[in-house]
């Protein structure tokens, strides 16, 4: 029986899951940088924005899943839908709350400041992503997994 710490080092679709979790909120703590020239702590753990962590996260586990156990596994089948699942939610659901947080957020701004709502912290907007951001985020994922994490799973076979 393999000890616990060897179990998880050793379990390639957690690897990459949190590697493509690290790698999207890396590259979101950078182009913050570049775009508002100012450090923000909160992209490495934030949600919302691009690239999204949740489906590079999931898309990351569904084809390390498939690459290790096969694709045409009940692993791969459920990792898949899972993933869907998510990415369905950052496009739809997560992207109109986002919206309505704009909308809100309009409102109490505009209350008289003698409002009890006046003082309140704006509601989170970035939540969901556009179809292009979907798009873009679907091949940039591919890319990622073709270039790298296959190697890995050949080089541990």
């Amino acid at each position: 029986m393999h000890s616990l710490p060897s179990s998880i080092s050793s379990n390639y679709p957690l690897i990459s899951a949190f590697v493509a979790f690290a790698l999207a909120q890396s590259i979101k703590f950078f182009t913050t940088w570049f775009k508002e020239r100012r450090w923000d702590l909160k992209q490495l753990v934030g949600s919302g924005g691009m690239p999204s962590s949740h489906s590079a996260t999931v898309t990351a586990l569904a084809s390390a899943v498939g690459l290790q156990e096969g694709f045409q596994g009940p692993l791969f089948a459920i990792s898949l839908v899972f993933a869907c699942t998510v990415m369905y939610d950052a496009t739809g659901v997560r992207l109109q709350a986002g919206r309505q947080a704009e909308v809100l957020n309009q409102i109490v701004y505009e209350l008289p400041s003698e409002h009890p709502l006046a003082e309140r912290r704006p509601l989170h907007e970035l939540l969901g992503h556009t179809p292009p951001q979907f798009t873009i985020k679907c091949h940039c994922l591919r890319f990622y997994h073709s270039h790298t994490v296959a190697d890995y799973v050949h080089s541990e076979l």
